[in-house]
């Protein structure tokens, strides 16, 4: 049943230095559905491949707004998602009650980081069986950042997380140098190609199983900067996206 003697709990290394509780997190991490985000100079958006447990049931979100200029892609166990949704949205409404402005996505990061983190240091905690990517906006533009069950954050140009989640990076990995330039059009028709990558041979997508979130920074005529607010996008608002062959303009 079990590896060996050390993996009944996340706070006992192995002989080879390795916590194998943090591993079978990451394990439940590859086997959500996939999720893709990428950045360019003006915009952030996050896709998601919703799944439906059978027949009968609905298909279930992907992507979460946590505030106006953040919001959040995960792949794993939805509750334990759920519970770091709403420490994340809890941070955001306190920040902006007692400073008077959106928190800084590296903050958020940091500090969702810090309580996975935990879960490692105490006996009888397990760690959070979900990762995200974290897509915002503040002062110093867009970003996008990968969350992990280990508590580690990092910061990324464009990545993929979940099931079969290979197949889009390696698309991203060709891409990579265009994203900055691009549109906002151009951005989400990217991270539907590289969603469509990762499918299997007999699936397509859908409005049913597709869901984009999006969020940037707007330039007015006269220079001035606006944050387009976090969006989430499901069903028909999605079809024009599916409709056009998600063809890039070169």
């Amino acid at each position: 049943m079990f590896r060996n003697n050390y993996d009944n709990d996340s706070v006992t290394f192995s002989p080879q230095g390795r916590i194998f509780q943090v591993e079978y997190a990451a394990e439940a991490v590859k086997q959500g559905s996939v999720v893709v985000g990428i950045v360019s100079d003006t915009h952030a958006v996050l896709v998601g491949l919703k799944r439906n447990a059978e027949e009968l049931s609905s298909y279930q979100k992907k992507i979460f707004r946590i505030d106006e200029h953040v919001g959040i892609a995960i792949a794993g166990l939805t509750s334990d998602a759920r519970v770091l949704s709403q420490f994340m949205k809890t941070q955001c409404l306190a920040h902006r009650l007692h400073f008077g402005r959106d928190m800084a996505v590296f903050d958020i990061v940091n500090r969702i980081g810090s309580k996975a983190q935990i879960n490692t240091q105490h006996y009888g905690k397990r760690p959070y069986g979900v990762g995200l990517l974290v897509a915002g906006v503040d002062a110093t533009g867009p970003h996008l950042f990968e969350f992990q069950p280990s508590g580690m954050t990092e910061e990324m140009t464009a990545f993929s997380i979940g099931a079969r989640s290979q197949m889009a990076r390696t698309y991203l990995e060709k891409n990579v140098e265009a994203f900055a330039k691009c549109s906002r059009e151009e951005l989400i028709r990217h991270a539907l190609k590289a969603l469509k990558e990762s499918l299997v041979q007999d699936r397509e997508l859908t409005v049913e199983n597709t869901s984009v979130g999006i969020t940037g920074v707007v330039t007015a005529e006269d220079g001035t900067r606006t944050v387009e607010p976090f969006k989430v996008y499901d069903g028909q608002e999605v079809a024009a996206w599916l409709e056009d062959g998600m063809d890039v303009d070169p």
